[in-house]
């Protein structure tokens, strides 16, 4: 039995007396000094690790002046702190090991649109699509771009000043900051905006620290303009951070904004932002174009900015490969062709846009009479469509997370991957980084703005391997030094961070002065030390000085890592972190703006665990090898035990509280980029934990549900009257569903339906046999849900399709959420030998509902021999292929629309049975829409469960319930999800169709309609 593992060391006395009194003087949002919140605040997007003392969770303004002005007594003068919005940063930006500020949970707000001003004023949690989303109504649009947009906030953005796709087009992030307000250190908040001649006199007479403020940077820019002029590269993306060459700006107006943006909370907390906003183009248009090598398409570039683009990003042949086995590749293939000449090993999405169809279609009609013939281009593609561009443009924001699932112990990592050269210099430029990573027999993948001269190159490094660090060290300073050669930088993107200690380099004699701008902000250092500037005798953070996530995962040995799954490549990357609630990665998150409650968070709060294991000497393998050997009865004295005498630093807990709140959607197994099977190392968790305590009654009941209900239905008023008795509610399940209480043997004999044995599919001709299915039943649809069974039957045989029911047997998908894992590998063995002996006769297999059809795929795959599993297609795949080339029902008139709402497993690990679902409507001469949405909050057994009903709840209304609620949808609203239908029905009483129900009624209607 595994151990109680210890918690880490209490927080320093120095944080926990700082935070006691923090809530005495009145701060209203959360603090937490939590192992748990401290491990997974430990990380971002970079290799490095830092855990803090304490994160602080402010409401508002008030809260970040409360900080600050404790920060300045004296009793707290060695506190440090560090702002946090998304942590999408690749550098370590916003980790700190004193007291992280995030800034993300509450301070969210959206506070002033003014349309015809074309700004806005935001607090600094809001996240750019979030903002981007509330201002599409009025035509207008936040433009400094950049492929974590769903994740990264305003305030992160200001911090970095962060741009991407379509820089030279929009300028970066500051050249969209109308003003800002910071809470300085002392406390005081300054308002920062552009200021005239006379404007800047009355600031720098001003009283307290504004009025000082003013006062020192004006002088120091007067003092350093020259220098700043002669050092200062001239590039699209200059130089983040305390920017003295932008303090004057266009109009010769001084903009303290321009040493804000940039400064990775160095300087203070920007709280909220006053942001100029750009009319959403009308118009639009892609031009893909293919080459034979990246070198090629680099060079091509050149010829492609003559012609006046608003954007030209491009892609190497690494990141390309990794896209055409990812799911996004089907939705672009038609715009990236295969033309006969073996696939081709770079591209470049060259972007126009314009406020008419016109603009576009002059942009075109110019680029096909000018564009030069160039070595090495294939050919191109154009795309117009909005859904087209969109579906493109989100393969080139994936390019990262594609990157990052690359196979094997070694991932492209950031810590290079920003640099910034003169366009005109970039392939030359490449060709010499090439040289410094073939040179170590390194891969790697490139992407990015051509147009700007900026390219992020992602070496693959094992960063457990002994060693790892010291590579980081040469590999960055040769690539600093070849980018100073080219008149570039090594940070051209996304900030210092960590690569602080290279400021001394680039700035050169300029290094003092940016010195006093950070002491005139922070004199006493205590805002994020160490990055971008230190004074005398404090010492600038370094790539190899900081503790990396390798360095932990080393103390796992190499078995325990595979037992993690893939837990230890998470990244950081964050796209878990989407804010959107119609988007279903990741529901737990949404509901509860908590960390832990996330992919990321779990991921890196398993990794802890493992880490603890490992340094007390114990093979997870081995523990669980042991568990289902068996022995239950004989643990069960010690478990009781454990459980009854349960102490609360056992580190355990934390993760399992974390896990809890799982739904095992699997959403982030196919919408992570690096597919973090939570699902998987959570099962495997709970297993463990479990070893040592008790399981909760209700775990036994939902965990063999399967295995009782065959015998629940001989009696079934007897079983749904115990199902509403306070008993169910007594082992922690509200209400249950009913039985449908259908005596499905007498049906299936209507309808010559026979169960299928191996013996008897053998007797039909082989020549026929494509025109026998089996259908798979799971449990829910055989007994909760009969007539969606019954109506695949009549709609199966009304197209000509023989059906037959294979045994009933349990799937094992409840024993697997969880962590019954003895249990599910016995029964998904058993499956596997009766299904597998079906699958044989050459019948396809089939399923209804996606939950626990695509188990088989799924975790029988896991869990089996490699080709043990049976192949188990979702209903709509097989009946689509099989009507595919048939002509469509003739339809007069408008053709009916119908609304799918489907399953989020579906979603992210079985898209082609979406696709399906259309091809059949199509088919029946009927228009179906898929509608974005989120989980509906349910998932399997999740939703039943009293301690998660209220989340499950909150999960619905977040998406669910407006989509339910719509009146033109009344009716026509279909979910194929058995879990999702009895959620709506649950919470709305609306009884969603399936599917295939509709099928039915106009495929195959009953005789006499």
């Amino acid at each position: 039995m595994i151990p109680r593992l210890s918690t880490d060391a209490a927080v320093l006395p120095l944080y926990a007396e700082f935070c006691a009194e923090l809530r005495a003087r009145g701060f209203s949002g959360e603090l937490s000094q939590t192992a748990a919140d401290r491990t997974v605040l430990a990380t971002d997007n970079s290799i490095y690790e830092i855990r803090p003392q304490a994160i602080a969770f402010p409401r508002g303004t008030d809260d970040l002046v409360r900080i600050a002005r404790l920060l300045a007594e004296p009793a707290f003068s060695e506190v440090h702190v560090a702002a946090r919005g998304g942590g999408t940063g690749t550098n370590g930006q916003s980790l700190g090991a004193g007291l992280v500020v995030d800034l993300s949970r509450h301070m969210t707000r959206i506070l002033e649109i003014d349309v015809a001003a074309r700004r806005v004023r935001v607090q600094a949690g809001v996240v750019k699509d979030q903002l981007n989303a509330a201002l599409a109504p009025h035509g207008l649009f936040f433009a400094p771009e950049l492929s974590t947009s769903n994740r990264a906030t305003i305030g992160g953005m200001i911090s970095t000043d962060a741009c991407g796709q379509g820089s030279c087009l929009y300028g970066k992030t500051r050249d969209h900051v109308l003003g800002l307000t910071t809470v300085l250190a002392d406390g005081a908040v300054l308002h920062s905006a552009p200021l005239e001649a006379e404007a800047l006199e009355a600031a720098k007479g001003a009283p307290g620290s504004a009025g000082r403020l003013h006062r020192e940077i004006d002088a120091l820019q007067r003092e350093t303009a020259g220098l700043v002029a002669e050092r200062f590269p001239k590039l699209n993306r200059c130089l983040t951070g305390y920017d003295l060459a932008h303090l004057r700006d266009g109009q010769g107006r001084f903009d303290l904004n321009a040493v804000l943006c940039g400064s990775e909370g160095t300087l203070g907390f920007i709280a909220e932002a006053t942001l100029n906003l750009m009319p959403l183009p009308g118009h639009a248009a892609l031009v893909n174009l293919r080459y034979d090598s990246f070198d090629a398409a680099l060079r091509d570039a050149r010829r492609l900015m003559a012609l006046g683009p608003a954007s030209i990003e491009t892609i190497d042949e690494k990141v390309l490969g990794l896209a055409r086995e990812d799911i996004v590749w089907a939705e672009i293939a038609e715009h990236f062709p295969d033309d006969g000449h073996g696939p081709f090993a770079g591209v470049n999405i060259v972007e126009f846009v314009g406020q008419s169809r016109a603009e576009i279609d002059a942009a075109l009609a110019r680029f096909s009479r000018d564009l030069a013939p160039a070595p090495g281009r294939r050919g191109h593609t154009v795309a117009r469509e909005p859904e087209a561009i969109a579906r493109i443009w989100n393969m080139r924001k994936k390019a990262v997370g594609l990157l990052g699932a690359t196979p094997g112990e070694k991932r492209p990592i950031a810590f290079v991957e920003d640099t910034a050269v003169p366009p005109e210099a970039l392939a030359d430029y490449i060709a010499e980084f090439r040289a410094i990573l073939d040179r170590r027999g390194l891969d790697y993948g490139m992407f990015g703005h051509v147009d700007a001269g900026v390219l992020h190159v992602r070496p693959a490094l094992d960063m457990k391997a002994p060693g790892a660090e010291a590579l980081i060290r040469d590999i960055t300073e040769e690539v600093a030094a070849l980018t100073q050669r080219h008149g570039g930088l090594l940070w051209g993107e996304h900030g210092k961070g960590v690569r602080s200690e290279f400021s001394p380099q680039v700035f050169g004699p300029l290094y003092p002065a940016i010195r006093r701008v950070k002491a005139a902000f922070d004199p006493r250092n205590q805002f994020n030390p160490g990055k971008i500037a230190a004074p005398e005798g404090a010492a600038l953070l370094t790539v190899d000085g900081v503790a990396t996530k390798g360095q932990g995962d080393r103390r796992i040995p190499e078995t325990t890592r595979a037992y993690a799954g893939n837990a230890l490549h998470c990244n950081g990357n964050g796209s878990c972190f989407d804010w959107d609630p119609d988007e279903a990665m990741c529901p737990s998150w949404k509901a509860t703006r908590e960390r832990r409650h996330s992919p990321k968070g779990r991921a890196q709060l398993m990794r802890d665990w493992l880490r603890r294991l490992s340094e007390q000497g114990i093979d997870p393998r081995a523990e669980a090898a042991r568990l289902r050997a068996g022995g239950a009865l004989r643990r069960f004295p010690a478990r009781l035990l454990a459980t009854l005498t349960r102490r609360r630093e056992d580190a355990s807990h934390a993760l399992h509280e974390a896990m809890s709140g799982c739904l095992a959607c699997k959403s982030c197994t196919g919408k992570c980029p690096v597919k973090v099977d939570v699902p998987g190392f959570r099962a495997r968790f709970l297993e463990l934990y479990h070893g040592r305590y008790l399981r909760p009654p209700r775990h036994h009941l939902v965990g063999r549900l399967e295995t009782l209900l065959p015998l629940m239905a001989r009696m079934p008023r007897l079983a749904n009257l115990a199902a509403a008795a306070p008993l169910t509610r007594l082992v922690g399940l509200v209400a249950t569903p009913r039985l449908s209480g259908v005596d499905l043997g007498r049906e299936l004999s209507r309808r010559g339906v026979r169960t299928a044995t191996p013996e008897a599919l053998e007797r039909i001709p082989a020549q026929s046999r494509g025109a026998h299915v089996v259908i798979v039943p799971d449990a829910f649809t055989m007994f909760y849900d009969t007539a969606v069974l019954l109506d695949a039957l009549d709609l199966l045989l009304g197209l000509g399709v023989q059906p037959w029911i294979a045994p009933y047997l349990p799937n094992g998908k409840p024993l697997h959420v969880h962590g019954f894992l003895g249990a599910f590998e016995k029964v998904a063995r058993r499956g596997a030998r009766v299904l597998g002996a079906l699958e044989k006769t050459g019948v396809a297999l089939v399923g209804l509902d996606p939950s626990m059809t695509l188990t088989y795929r799924s975790e029988y795959r896991a869990a089996l021999p490699e080709g043990a599993a049976p192949e188990v297609q979702l209903l709509q795949d097989w009946l689509a292929r099989r009507l595919d080339g048939r002509p469509p029902r003739d339809v007069a008139g408008a053709r009916q629309t119908y609304y799918l709402l489907p399953h989020c497993t579906e979603r992210a690990i079985g898209p082609e049975g979406i696709a399906a679902w259309r091809r059949l409507f199509a088919q029946a001469g009927l228009e179906l829409e898929v509608l974005r949405a989120g989980c509906c909050g349910m998932a399997g057994t999740f939703g039943h469960e009293t301690e998660h009903r209220e989340m499950s709840e909150r999960i619905y209304a977040m998406s669910w319930a407006g989509h339910v609620a719509a009146p033109d949808r009344a009716g026509r609203l279909l979910a194929d999800g058995y879990s999702c239908r009895a959620q709506a029905r649950l919470i709305d009483d609306a009884p969603l169709r399936h599917p295939l129900q509709v099928l039915k009624s106009v495929l195959a209607p009953p005789p006499g309609m």
